[in-house]
Protein backbone atom coordinates (compact mmCIF):
# COMPACT_ATOMS: atom_id res chain seq x y z
CA UNK A 1 0.00 0.00 0.00
CA UNK A 2 0.98 3.81 -0.59
CA UNK A 3 1.77 5.21 2.46
CA UNK A 4 4.21 8.17 1.52
CA UNK A 5 2.59 11.49 0.42
CA UNK A 6 3.45 12.71 -2.96
CA UNK A 7 2.94 15.96 -4.86
CA UNK A 8 3.37 17.09 -8.21
CA UNK A 9 2.30 20.58 -9.33
CA UNK A 10 1.38 20.95 -12.70
CA UNK A 11 1.69 24.69 -14.43
CA UNK A 12 -0.67 26.11 -16.43
CA UNK A 13 2.10 27.52 -18.78
CA UNK A 14 3.78 24.32 -18.82
CA UNK A 15 1.04 22.35 -20.52
CA UNK A 16 0.83 21.95 -24.29
CA UNK A 17 -0.62 23.80 -26.72
CA UNK A 18 -1.64 23.47 -30.03
CA UNK A 19 -3.79 26.12 -32.53
CA UNK A 20 -5.81 25.01 -35.02
CA UNK A 21 -7.30 28.56 -36.02
CA UNK A 22 -10.93 27.06 -34.96
CA UNK A 23 -9.69 25.25 -31.94
CA UNK A 24 -7.26 26.45 -29.16
CA UNK A 25 -6.27 23.30 -27.58
CA UNK A 26 -4.17 23.12 -24.50
CA UNK A 27 -3.10 19.41 -23.49
CA UNK A 28 -2.04 18.73 -19.55
CA UNK A 29 -0.95 15.49 -20.75
CA UNK A 30 0.30 13.85 -24.09
CA UNK A 31 -1.68 14.43 -26.54
CA UNK A 32 -2.25 14.06 -30.92
CA UNK A 33 0.80 15.92 -31.60
CA UNK A 34 1.81 16.80 -28.50
CA UNK A 35 4.34 14.33 -26.58
CA UNK A 36 5.59 14.71 -22.92
CA UNK A 37 7.48 11.73 -22.14
CA UNK A 38 6.85 13.02 -17.92
CA UNK A 39 3.33 13.87 -19.18
CA UNK A 40 1.93 10.41 -20.14
CA UNK A 41 -0.90 10.62 -17.93
CA UNK A 42 -1.59 10.62 -14.23
CA UNK A 43 -2.88 7.68 -12.66
CA UNK A 44 -5.79 6.33 -14.34
CA UNK A 45 -6.42 9.88 -15.64
CA UNK A 46 -5.22 10.35 -19.67
CA UNK A 47 -6.34 13.44 -21.21
CA UNK A 48 -7.57 16.95 -19.77
CA UNK A 49 -8.03 18.88 -22.47
CA UNK A 50 -8.66 22.60 -22.15
CA UNK A 51 -10.66 23.57 -25.22
CA UNK A 52 -11.70 26.64 -26.50
CA UNK A 53 -13.27 26.55 -30.19
CA UNK A 54 -14.79 29.07 -32.42
CA UNK A 55 -18.19 29.54 -33.23
CA UNK A 56 -20.07 26.51 -35.52
CA UNK A 57 -17.02 24.51 -35.64
CA UNK A 58 -16.00 21.34 -34.08
CA UNK A 59 -15.23 17.22 -34.63
CA UNK A 60 -16.51 15.53 -37.27
CA UNK A 61 -17.45 12.11 -36.61
CA UNK A 62 -14.54 10.05 -34.82
CA UNK A 63 -14.73 6.62 -33.26
CA UNK A 64 -13.51 5.76 -29.67
CA UNK A 65 -13.17 2.65 -28.06
CA UNK A 66 -12.75 1.63 -24.15
CA UNK A 67 -12.83 5.13 -22.42
CA UNK A 68 -14.45 6.85 -20.34
CA UNK A 69 -15.18 9.99 -21.97
CA UNK A 70 -16.09 13.21 -19.53
CA UNK A 71 -16.73 16.44 -21.06
CA UNK A 72 -17.69 19.66 -18.90
CA UNK A 73 -18.58 23.11 -20.91
CA UNK A 74 -17.60 26.14 -18.87
CA UNK A 75 -19.22 28.52 -21.44
CA UNK A 76 -21.37 28.33 -24.83
CA UNK A 77 -23.00 26.23 -26.09
CA UNK A 78 -22.14 22.09 -26.64
CA UNK A 79 -23.82 20.11 -29.70
CA UNK A 80 -23.02 16.24 -29.48
CA UNK A 81 -24.30 13.63 -31.94
CA UNK A 82 -23.12 10.12 -31.72
CA UNK A 83 -23.64 6.70 -32.57
CA UNK A 84 -26.17 5.03 -30.13
CA UNK A 85 -28.83 7.72 -31.86
CA UNK A 86 -27.94 10.66 -30.12
CA UNK A 87 -29.04 13.44 -32.37
CA UNK A 88 -27.22 17.20 -31.74
CA UNK A 89 -27.86 16.74 -27.92
CA UNK A 90 -27.49 19.77 -27.25
CA UNK A 91 -24.85 20.81 -23.46
CA UNK A 92 -24.93 23.50 -22.14
CA UNK A 93 -22.66 25.23 -18.77
CA UNK A 94 -23.92 23.51 -15.62
CA UNK A 95 -24.05 20.25 -17.30
CA UNK A 96 -21.79 17.16 -17.74
CA UNK A 97 -21.69 14.47 -20.46
CA UNK A 98 -20.15 11.25 -19.74
CA UNK A 99 -20.01 8.49 -22.27
CA UNK A 100 -18.38 4.56 -22.00
CA UNK A 101 -16.82 4.01 -25.40
CA UNK A 102 -16.62 0.16 -24.54
CA UNK A 103 -16.87 -1.70 -27.61
CA UNK A 104 -16.70 1.05 -29.89
CA UNK A 105 -18.76 4.31 -30.60
CA UNK A 106 -18.67 7.19 -32.62
CA UNK A 107 -19.35 10.74 -32.23
CA UNK A 108 -18.92 14.36 -33.75
CA UNK A 109 -18.83 17.64 -30.38
CA UNK A 110 -19.59 21.09 -32.11
CA UNK A 111 -19.81 24.72 -31.23
CA UNK A 112 -23.89 25.26 -31.28
CA UNK A 113 -23.17 29.03 -31.61
CA UNK A 114 -22.80 30.77 -34.58
CA UNK A 115 -21.27 33.97 -32.57
CA UNK A 116 -19.76 32.75 -29.59
CA UNK A 117 -16.86 30.53 -28.47
CA UNK A 118 -17.18 27.16 -26.74
CA UNK A 119 -14.64 26.81 -23.65
CA UNK A 120 -15.19 22.69 -22.24
CA UNK A 121 -12.64 20.29 -20.66
CA UNK A 122 -12.41 17.09 -22.36
CA UNK A 123 -11.61 14.26 -19.61
CA UNK A 124 -10.51 10.70 -20.78
CA UNK A 125 -10.09 8.25 -17.83
CA UNK A 126 -9.31 4.64 -18.55
CA UNK A 127 -11.78 1.88 -17.65
CA UNK A 128 -11.54 -0.85 -15.06
CA UNK A 129 -13.77 -2.97 -17.30
CA UNK A 130 -13.22 -3.06 -21.17
CA UNK A 131 -15.52 -4.03 -23.88
CA UNK A 132 -18.59 -2.71 -22.19
CA UNK A 133 -21.83 -2.18 -24.03
CA UNK A 134 -21.68 1.64 -25.43
CA UNK A 135 -23.40 4.00 -23.14
CA UNK A 136 -24.26 7.85 -22.67
CA UNK A 137 -25.53 9.91 -19.82
CA UNK A 138 -25.92 13.81 -19.04
CA UNK A 139 -26.74 15.83 -15.94
CA UNK A 140 -27.66 19.35 -14.90
CA UNK A 141 -25.89 20.28 -11.76
CA UNK A 142 -26.67 23.17 -9.18
CA UNK A 143 -24.05 25.99 -8.87
CA UNK A 144 -25.44 26.41 -5.32
CA UNK A 145 -24.98 23.08 -4.28
CA UNK A 146 -21.21 23.50 -4.72
CA UNK A 147 -21.00 26.43 -2.55
CA UNK A 148 -18.09 25.31 -0.02
CA UNK A 149 -19.16 22.15 -0.40
CA UNK A 150 -17.74 19.28 -2.51
CA UNK A 151 -20.28 18.52 -5.34
CA UNK A 152 -19.87 15.25 -6.91
CA UNK A 153 -20.24 14.99 -10.57
CA UNK A 154 -18.89 11.61 -11.83
CA UNK A 155 -18.71 8.53 -9.38
CA UNK A 156 -17.78 4.89 -10.17
CA UNK A 157 -20.37 2.32 -11.09
CA UNK A 158 -20.16 0.72 -7.79
CA UNK A 159 -20.93 3.89 -6.00
CA UNK A 160 -24.13 4.16 -3.52
CA UNK A 161 -23.62 8.04 -4.29
CA UNK A 162 -26.84 8.65 -5.64
CA UNK A 163 -27.09 11.83 -8.05
CA UNK A 164 -23.91 11.85 -9.95
CA UNK A 165 -23.09 10.48 -13.23
CA UNK A 166 -21.28 6.86 -13.49
CA UNK A 167 -18.39 5.72 -14.99
CA UNK A 168 -16.28 2.57 -15.36
CA UNK A 169 -13.74 2.58 -13.01
CA UNK A 170 -13.04 3.48 -9.12
CA UNK A 171 -12.88 7.02 -9.95
CA UNK A 172 -14.86 10.44 -8.91
CA UNK A 173 -14.94 13.93 -10.39
CA UNK A 174 -16.05 16.42 -7.87
CA UNK A 175 -16.17 20.55 -8.23
CA UNK A 176 -16.12 23.14 -5.28
CA UNK A 177 -16.69 26.54 -5.56
CA UNK A 178 -14.20 28.08 -2.56
CA UNK A 179 -15.12 31.46 -0.76
CA UNK A 180 -11.48 33.52 -0.28
CA UNK A 181 -10.67 32.62 3.18
CA UNK A 182 -12.54 29.12 3.18
CA UNK A 183 -10.89 26.12 3.92
CA UNK A 184 -11.47 22.62 2.69
CA UNK A 185 -10.02 19.03 3.89
CA UNK A 186 -10.39 16.72 1.41
CA UNK A 187 -10.29 12.90 2.16
CA UNK A 188 -9.56 10.22 -0.87
CA UNK A 189 -11.00 6.97 -1.18
CA UNK A 190 -8.05 5.24 -0.21
CA UNK A 191 -3.82 5.94 -0.09
CA UNK A 192 -3.55 3.69 -3.57
CA UNK A 193 -5.75 6.74 -5.16
CA UNK A 194 -3.98 9.85 -6.20
CA UNK A 195 -6.28 13.43 -6.59
CA UNK A 196 -5.54 15.74 -9.34
CA UNK A 197 -6.91 19.16 -8.20
CA UNK A 198 -7.28 21.98 -10.94
CA UNK A 199 -7.64 25.57 -10.55
CA UNK A 200 -10.37 26.77 -12.74
CA UNK A 201 -10.63 30.49 -12.26
CA UNK A 202 -9.55 32.04 -8.81
CA UNK A 203 -6.49 31.00 -6.21
CA UNK A 204 -5.37 28.65 -3.46
CA UNK A 205 -3.44 26.72 -1.69
CA UNK A 206 -3.15 22.76 -1.83
CA UNK A 207 -1.04 21.88 1.37
CA UNK A 208 0.61 25.61 1.10
CA UNK A 209 1.40 25.16 -2.70
CA UNK A 210 0.03 27.71 -4.74
CA UNK A 211 -2.24 27.09 -7.40
CA UNK A 212 -3.03 30.66 -9.73
CA UNK A 213 -5.59 30.01 -12.93
CA UNK A 214 -5.78 26.73 -14.78
CA UNK A 215 -2.40 25.20 -12.47
CA UNK A 216 -3.31 21.74 -10.84
CA UNK A 217 -1.81 19.40 -8.25
CA UNK A 218 -1.45 16.14 -7.98
CA UNK A 219 -1.51 14.54 -4.42
CA UNK A 220 -1.01 10.78 -3.84
CA UNK A 221 -0.70 8.69 -0.50
CA UNK A 222 -3.23 10.66 2.02
CA UNK A 223 -5.24 13.73 2.78
CA UNK A 224 -5.17 16.72 2.24
CA UNK A 225 -6.59 21.18 2.62
CA UNK A 226 -7.19 23.11 -0.16
CA UNK A 227 -7.55 27.03 1.21
CA UNK A 228 -8.98 29.36 -1.19
CA UNK A 229 -6.75 32.93 -1.13
CA UNK A 230 -9.36 34.36 -3.26
CA UNK A 231 -13.01 32.60 -4.34
CA UNK A 232 -11.95 30.18 -6.44
CA UNK A 233 -13.75 27.63 -8.69
CA UNK A 234 -11.74 23.79 -8.40
CA UNK A 235 -12.32 20.65 -10.14
CA UNK A 236 -11.18 17.47 -8.54
CA UNK A 237 -10.38 14.21 -10.62
CA UNK A 238 -9.66 11.21 -8.09
CA UNK A 239 -8.59 8.05 -9.66
CA UNK A 240 -6.76 4.97 -9.10
CA UNK A 241 -2.77 5.26 -9.53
Amino acid sequence: MNTTKEIKLFKANERGFANHGWLQATHSFSFANYYDPEKIQYGALRVLNDDLIAPSMGFGMHPHQNMEIITIPLSGLLKHRDSMHNQWQEVKPGEVQVMSAGTGVTHSEINGSPDKHLSLFQIWIMPDTHNVAPRYGQKSFSTEERNNAMQWLVTSMDSDHEGSLKIHQNARIGRINLSEGKEYSYNPLSDDHGTYVMNITGEFEVDDNVLEHRDAVGISGGSFNIKAKEDSDILVIEIPM
